[in-house]
């Protein structure tokens, strides 16, 4: 993580020496990149940017965060929470029960203690939740609302990033409320708007947007033309405390870093998390990155990560837009065939969280 770190005492850096200059780039390398570190200030991010939305909202509108079913594969399962203000200074909160999940995807008996120990009333408690877990709280507690809503869809629904969730804001007669962005989470309206679109027309909106701007730093063209895929405008691209841009390409979620020494655009991904780094993981992901005609396989923090490169000196629009192209397949690929032989996590893999029961015990809760 590109952090400033205090230096203890005897740890005084001594200016001109290289055995300090490659450490510092060495620092500054992806394969650092604590995911866990960028995922916990993501959900952070998200949390502050719901805490501020609800306080602005006037009564009588409402909030619903859905964990994306199209990136999850979950199908008819819809993982949601909805937030709905007062005219008094109340906040009424639903999650979504068992009673709303088909078979094979409602929440286990620890799952269901997770949500009372989060501060959930269960399913029918509170006044008008039916069968969805309820909670009441005031304005002020806004902060405290967001951390527990960013738990329960984190740690309890599985959503693995706050990328991974599409919002909608209404009012009281149900028309949409224009509201700034909640982190790298996406409205609604924009759920189907995947790295899946068009090249064509991503490469003519980028390349319209560039015209005559060759002079512009390397980091304001990468930006151009990501926010050119995503349909968004430059400004809201969520950018992290390393300077890196997330993207969320379907199930896969790809990092998009700049360097200016030298000129440099890396485009990468978390393929597998959570695995136990062996001699014949190393073999393999060696193997694997001297067939790929560019970039790299490589492990790090128990993390498998993926790595394309763009030159910067020369850059073109389209080398970064079939990187990122190209990274979306190959994590996908990647992390059945590593996960199949390794074990560890998919970034997002539905399957692969971990069991809080016996497999065989049942997985329907107390409440209903």
């Amino acid at each position: 993580m590109a952090a400033e770190h205090p230096e203890a005492p005897g740890d005084e850096v001594t200016e001109g020496n290289p055995a300090d200059h490659h450490e510092s780039i060495l620092l500054d390398e992806p394969t650092t990149a604590d995911l866990r570190v960028k995922v916990t200030e993501a959900w952070q991010e998200f949390a502050r940017a719901l805490a501020t939305q609800i306080r602005g909202l006037p009564p009588g509108a409402q909030v619903a965060l859905t964990l994306d079913p199209t990136a999850s594969g979950t199908g008819d399962a819809v993982y949601s929470v909805s937030i709905e203000l007062g005219d008094d200074g109340r906040i009424d909160v639903r999650a979504v029960g068992n009673a709303a999940l088909p078979q094979g995807y409602r929440l286990d008996r620890a799952a269901v203690a997770d949500m009372i120990a989060l501060g959930w009333s269960p399913p029918g408690v509170v006044e008008g939740s039916g069968g969805h877990f309820g909670m009441r709280v005031r304005t002020a507690d806004a902060a405290r609302l967001a951390t527990t809503v960013s738990r329960t869809l984190r740690d309890v629904y599985g959503a693995p990033h706050p990328a991974f969730l599409v919002f909608l804001v209404h009012d009281e007669s149900d028309e949409p409320i224009a509201v700034e962005p909640l982190g790298t989470a996406r409205p609604e309206v924009a759920a189907d708007q995947n790295l899946d679109l068009d090249l064509d027309e991503a490469l003519a909106a980028a390349r319209a947007a560039q015209a005559g701007e060759e002079s512009l730093a390397l980091e304001e063209r990468v930006r151009t033309v990501v926010s050119a895929m995503m349909k968004s405008s430059a400004e809201q691209l969520q950018v992290d405390s390393d300077g890196d841009i997330g993207i969320r390409a379907g199930s896969a979620m790809v990092f998009v870093r700049v360097r200016d020494n030298p000129p440099l655009v890396d485009v990468f991904s978390p393929v597998l998390t959570e695995i136990e780094p062996t001699e014949q993981l190393y073999v393999k992901l060696s193997e694997l990155t001297n067939r790929m005609p560019i970039g790299r396989l490589y492990c790090t923090n128990d993390t498998v990560w993926a790595s394309i490169p763009v030159f910067g000196r020369n850059f073109q629009a389209t080398h970064l837009m079939l990187a990122v192209q190209v990274m979306t397949g190959l994590a996908d690929e990647l992390d059945d065939r590593l996960h199949g032989e390794f074990g560890g996590r998919r970034f997002f893999g539905e399957g692969d969280k971990p069991q809080h029961r016996d497999p065989g015990e049942h997985r329907t809760g107390m409440y209903l």
